[in-house]
């Protein structure tokens, strides 16, 4: 049985002694019964899904901060745990329909089961009528000598852009085009919309694939159908933005694609060629859509751990987890519309909570000589917002920054023979994990779904944007005690049936030994990057090395 809190803000004490040293010289400072209880805490239904700017979700803000404090981490942003976040937040109106017009008839379709669509232009209601233009990938990438904005500007200004998802793929000449089957920025669905606001475009309207995007239309509705947040643009912000920003079924662009008398399958192999050119479809789409409008003020949470070492202390190791999920939205056949976020991220909440304590327990000869950061994102799942506000407005300057270590998920199923750190080859904080694993008898885990481009979905991507070495870590795939292949189907059903849904909710049978095993490799990679004597740098061929000071 499930207890809601109340409004009042509780504070809970979490007891249990330190548990026997399992893996690595440090397994003695976490303790596993803590981070149970401040995961299953902070995935209680009382906190209502951590929505940024809910109720619950700054009192999930505040819980941090008072742990931070209860710990004594200092507060890291000028005497306070908290650093504002301007969100703008809009609710679609899921009655409206999609009307898509051809010179004969006309077609509507079901927001929601069809398609979702939401704003960038921060106002209650928008009204898009444009002609619609497939533009393959959507990609301007003259590295690769690829350009799929063929034609004038014209061709592309107030129109509402049909586009494929991800990469093209690669050929059988060229293997690595764009990553070879790693996915690149240019994949991104993030990407494809801001390109398409610098062209000037009305909206855009991303076909969804299950196996494009690695997970079912299920959680493109969940992640649109309720609040979506943006930045806050501020007076005189000349930055473009897209009126309708949307996404359809591969079932409803068939139809549209038929309607149109195109085939949806043989322009995807066309768009797969750098000869190709956009195609005008002959068709009208309209959406009239009302949303509400809200203004927030959503609070990363900033807590400072200073150095050791009077030279080096102004310098910073950053230690990042966003706090947030997705509230209270539609329901599920139980009728529950409570979404968790109990792996996602109350789990990395709890680990990243668990590192500042183990410093705080370090002897003063282990001490780290240059300063740590912990640092709790608000609105990730809103498109790494907290993240990006900080790398843009940083509390601790970023070229003082050595790294950022950062935590989205756990390891809640056993112990592994393995690590895996996204991000850890562009620069030298690989030879740094490599180090540490190989004191420990574990191997490396490469990213096994580099498809999926996972290294550009989480709150890591922004300091790497700005020229920051970031790894985001990732639960090992040898478990100890599971047969082969275990990881992989754990890893299927997760995003199939949990990721995104009220059923991402804290389990009894989970086990933390495998979660403390990875925070013992954590620290021992946060002592090695914070007592070098040099900051980590990125590789000089990696695409975000052109971004890094110089070190």
């Amino acid at each position: 049985m499930r207890i809601r809190l109340t409004a009042v803000f509780v504070i809970i004490a979490l007891t249990g002694t330190a548990f026997a040293q399992k893996q690595g010289k440090f397994a003695n400072l976490f303790n596993e019964e803590k981070i149970k209880e401040t995961v299953r805490f902070l995935s209680d239904d009382g906190f209502e899904g951590r929505a940024p700017g809910s109720r619950g979700g700054e009192l999930a803000a505040k819980f941090i901060a008072y742990q931070l404090r209860t710990l004594g981490i200092k507060p890291g942003n000028n005497g306070s745990y908290f650093q504002p976040v301007s969100l703008v937040g809009v609710k679609a109106n899921p009655d409206a329909r999609l009307r898509v017009a051809d010179r004969n008839a006309t077609f509507e379709y079901d927001f929601g089961s069809d398609f979702v669509a939401t704003t960038g232009a921060q106002k209650e209601q928008v009204n898009v009528n444009a002609e619609l233009v497939f533009v393959g990938y959507g990609i301007d990438a003259p590295e690769q000598k690829w350009n799929d904005y063929k034609g004038s500007a014209s061709d592309y200004r107030d129109k509402i852009l049909v586009m494929l998802v991800n990469d093209p793929p690669p050929t059988r000449k060229d293997q690595d085009r764009f990553g070879g089957n790693a996915l690149t920025y240019y994949g991104r669905w993030t990407y494809k919309y801001e390109e398409a606001a610098r062209r000037g475009a009305a909206g855009v309207i991303l076909i969804h694939t299950d196996k494009s995007a690695g997970y079912g239309w299920n959680v493109v509705e969940t992640s649109n159908g309720n609040w979506r947040f943006e930045l806050e643009r501020t007076r005189g912000d000349s930055t473009p933005f897209l009126d309708m920003k949307g996404w359809m079924t591969e079932q409803t662009a068939r139809r549209v694609f038929a309607q149109a008398g195109l085939n949806l399958d043989e322009l995807t192999e066309k768009a797969a060629d750098k000869d190709f050119k956009p195609v005008k479809m002959a068709l009208t789409a309209s959406l009239r859509q009302e949303y509400e409008l809200k203004r927030v003020q959503s609070n990363n949470v900033v807590g400072l751990w200073d150095g050791s070492d009077s030279g080096r202390s102004s310098e910073y190791v950053v230690y990042s987890a966003h706090w947030d999920h997705l509230g209270v939205g539609k329901p599920d056949p139980d009728g529950d519309d409570i979404y968790n976020g109990a792996l996602d991220n109350a789990s990395g909440v709890a680990q990243v909570l668990a590192l500042a304590e183990a410093f705080t327990k370090l002897q003063r000869k282990e001490q780290p000589k240059r300063s740590q950061v912990f640092l709790f994102t608000t609105a990730e799942e809103q498109g790494l917002l907290g993240a990006e506000w900080y790398s843009r407005f940083p509390v601790f300057p970023l070229d003082k920054t050595a790294a950022n270590i950062n935590i989205d998920g756990g390891n809640f199923y056993g112990v592994t023979r393995d690590y895996g750190a996204l991000g850890a080859e562009r620069s030298d904080m690989g030879d740094i994990v490599d180090d540490v694993l190989k004191d420990r008898g574990l191997k490396f885990l490469p990213d096994n779904h580099p498809e999926q481009g996972y290294f550009f979905r989480s709150d890591h991507f922004p300091f790497a944007k700005a020229g920051v070495p970031s790894i985001s870590v990732r639960s090992g795939a040898d478990y100890v005690g599971r047969p082969a292949g275990w990881s992989e189907q754990f890893f299927q059903e997760y995003n199939t049936k949990h990721y995104h849904q009220p059923s991402d909710e804290f389990l009894d049978d989970w086990t933390f030994d495998g979660m403390v095993q990875s925070l013992e490799v954590n620290i021992a990679i946060g002592l090695d990057v914070s007592n070098r004597k040099k900051l980590p740098k990125f590789n000089k061929k990696d695409e975000f090395a052109k971004a890094q000071p110089n070190r």
